[in-house]
């Protein structure tokens, strides 16, 4: 006959045994993470999940294709769906006008959930790319926020795709569509949605509650043009603070309320205010093309900021450059080296205290004008996805560049500039991939994919 003391310790062993099961069984889905707005959570550009592949393999496992229109934007993946949004021009338009659309895909089929389309105009774009949104869409719970290339805003209901409230920048604001287009990716921070409208007056950047549309707060007067950058929000001295880096300006504002915290003025030629700031420790970084990086080294005892270092050059071209003036390429800070991608596609290391050049190599990307890459972290490497359509992995040391391999993702389908010359003929892919849930979810001008980095699927 069993001891009714060992009988009951048996039940509880069994019970802590199918417990352990259990975890062992979902400890895997711990370790996955959704993608909801540009550059990811917190917009970091950090991929944090582990059993991804340590070897890229000569060909990856594509789960789905799906057909889409043009456009720049990157797709945005939360809670089992994929939001993208693209373009198409009216066959008949002289003018280019078209329909803007949110796709919301099924993220493990493909299936297209839902659309919902825009009419809108292109015809005060420029030409040359004048081909789709910019804005990568931004997920919050049930709620989904879109901006098109014309200024634009949208508040969707996630599962349906229907419009919860909508505000448009020209004919509310008074704002304007810049040159290539309204690109800066709303950013949610509590209740409010804070994005870059251009409203006059004194409203460049706009605070919008999340619920309804309704308007909290305006900063900033509109000096030239907007700017195509993201803002972002980061914890130093004491205070949450919004950055935001126009085409003027690098500035700091209360997030709650849109007040002044500080700002540093520097003037990006042409509106070309492109790539984000980039945060790390007491660095906060920019770069433009024309004039090349800029950083900031933050208060500690309150939100202020002291310029550290700041780029001189008359011109852009590499071979008479030493520093970094990158354009579309979001830049990397590890510990107290700076690296980034220039003018003219080359890949640089700088001393992130003094802005000195480390090194230099041509490598990564394409050495031609706007030359580009994506790079995100995963673990003690970065995945890089250049503008010739390449998947990368690669490590960045002060010593140098350190590339362990490389494979065909997507056809780069956009065109690279204004017309045939030697910086501006070919075709390149422009938009900044996601990663979730073991996968990369990529787009061009004809198609989104979701291809495996799953090392259980290799």
């Amino acid at each position: 006959m069993t001891h009714p003391v060992m009988n009951h310790r048996t039940r509880t062993l069994v019970r802590c045994l199918a417990l352990a099961g259990c975890v062992l069984l979902v400890a895997p889905a711990a370790f996955a993470s959704d993608w909801p707005q540009w550059r990811g959570i917190g917009r970091a550009g950090v991929w944090s999940e582990t059993g991804i592949v340590q070897e890229l393999p000569a060909e990856l496992k594509v789960k789905w294709r799906v057909p889409v229109n043009s456009g720049f934007s990157g797709p945005a993946v939360a809670d089992g769906r994929v939001f993208i949004t693209d373009w198409a021009e009216d066959p008949a338009s002289r003018t280019m006008d078209g329909t803007e659309r949110t796709i919301a895909l099924d993220e493990e089929t493909g299936k297209i959930l839902w659309t919902r389309e825009w009419p809108t105009s292109y015809r005060m774009l420029q030409v040359s790319y004048a081909i789709g949104p910019r804005a990568t869409p931004t997920v919050d719970g049930d709620r989904l926020y879109v901006v098109g290339a014309a200024g634009d805003l949208f508040c969707l209901e996630v599962e349906t795709g229907e419009v919860l409230w909508e505000r448009h920048y020209l004919t509310e604001f008074d704002s304007f569509v810049p040159t290539w287009g309204v690109a800066s990716s709303p950013i949610v921070d509590g209740d409010r949605l804070i994005t870059v409208v251009g409203a006059e007056p004194g409203g460049l950047v706009m605070a919008f509650d999340k619920r309804t549309g309704e308007e909290i707060w305006r900063a900033l007067d509109v000096v030239g043009e907007m700017g195509y950058g993201q803002p972002i929000l980061i914890e130093a001295g004491g205070a949450r603070q919004l950055i935001v880096w126009h085409a003027s300006a690098l500035v700091s504002l209360d997030p709650a309320s849109g007040e002044v915290y500080w700002e540093e003025v520097w003037d990006a030629r042409m509106g070309m205010s492109v790539a984000t700031p980039v945060h790390s420790d007491n660095y906060l970084l920019v770069t433009q093309f024309y004039l090349g990086s800029m950083m900031m080294r933050l208060d500690q005892d309150r939100p202020g900021a002291t310029m550290l270092w700041r780029g001189q050059s008359r011109s852009e071209m590499p071979d008479e450059t030493d520093g970094l003036h990158g354009l579309i390429t979001t830049p990397l800070i590890i510990a107290d080296t700076v690296y980034g991608v220039g003018s003219y596609g080359e890949l640089r290391g700088l001393d992130a205290t003094t802005g000195e050049r480390l090194w230099m190599s041509d490598q990564m990307v394409a050495q031609a004008r706007w030359g580009t890459a994506f790079m995100v972290k995963q673990g003690d490497r970065y995945f890089v996805n250049n503008d010739d359509g390449f998947l990368i992995t690669a490590e960045f040391t002060p010593d140098g560049y350190v590339e362990h391999g490389r494979t065909r993702l997507l056809e780069a389908t956009s065109d690279a500039g204004y017309g045939p010359s030697r910086f501006f003929d070919r075709k390149v892919n422009w938009s900044h991939p996601a990663y979730a849930n073991g996968h990369i979810i990529h787009r061009n001008d004809n198609e989104i994919i979701r291809a495996s980095l799953d090392a259980s699927d290799y």
